[in-house]
């Protein structure tokens, strides 16, 4: 395999092989779990071979890390943006947990990973991981408590609503699968329509557009 001897190109280039073992990795890591994952199947999943893995990445730790940090970025934005998206705390709640729940239902191999595999990482990640959680936890909890303020939601503990509401969503990985009946739009219109009816508001659901989920 020949290799690039302009420094820009050698960086593209390694840029991609790094990428593609994440995706090798994800797959992995999906179908057989952090601990069932060799670094054989990491490179076979990405068309390389396995000596490939410890070139690019120090281990398999690390690339378990990776896949989180940018799953746990991407749902981070998706929230924060979704909050932003009106001032009516039903609106908001509602398109909160419609763009949460198709982010899970389109990237559900991904995010069966970035949810179900925290366990393996070290102590470190897992930190930086919590962190992002927590987070994505303080937004739906804001918007809630403003409901709460505005009159519009009644339920005895935002914060428990908001630890609902998200798993809710997050489970969507669990078990969604593609060419089913009910399309990633199906299921987050049902999961807004149902964190409404968590908090008791009653009002109409929003008839907005879903927030484009960024790509992986």
């Amino acid at each position: 395999m020949s290799v690039p001897s302009d420094p820009d190109a050698r960086a593209a280039k390694s840029e991609q092989t790094r990428a593609r073992l994440l995706e090798g990795a994800m797959t992995a890591f999906s179908e057989l779990g952090f601990h069932g994952t060799s670094t054989r199947h990491i490179a076979t999943a990405a068309g390389m071979s396995p000596a490939a893995v410890y070139v690019h990445y120090d281990s398999k730790e690390e690339l378990l890390f990776r896949i989180s940090l940018q799953g746990h970025r991407e749902i981070l934005e998706i929230v924060r943006v979704a909050a932003a998206s009106s001032d009516d705390p039903v609106t908001q709640l509602h398109t909160v947990a419609r763009d949460f729940a198709i982010y899970h239902a389109r990237h559900h191999v991904s995010a069966r990973v970035v949810n179900y595999e925290l366990a393996s990482l070290n102590a470190d990640h897992l930190a930086e991981i919590v962190a992002l959680r927590a987070q994505i936890d303080d937004v739906v909890t804001r918007v809630l408590a403003d409901g709460m303020a505005a009159g519009v939601f009644s339920t005895p503990d935002p914060r428990m609503a908001a630890v609902a509401m998200i798993g809710s969503g997050i489970d969507v990985a669990r078990w969604f699968r593609d060419g089913r009946s009910w399309s990633p739009h199906d299921v987050g219109a049902f999961y807004g329509d149902a964190a409404l009816r968590l908090v008791g508001a009653t009002a109409d659901s929003p008839e907005t557009p879903a927030t484009p989920s960024p790509e992986p």
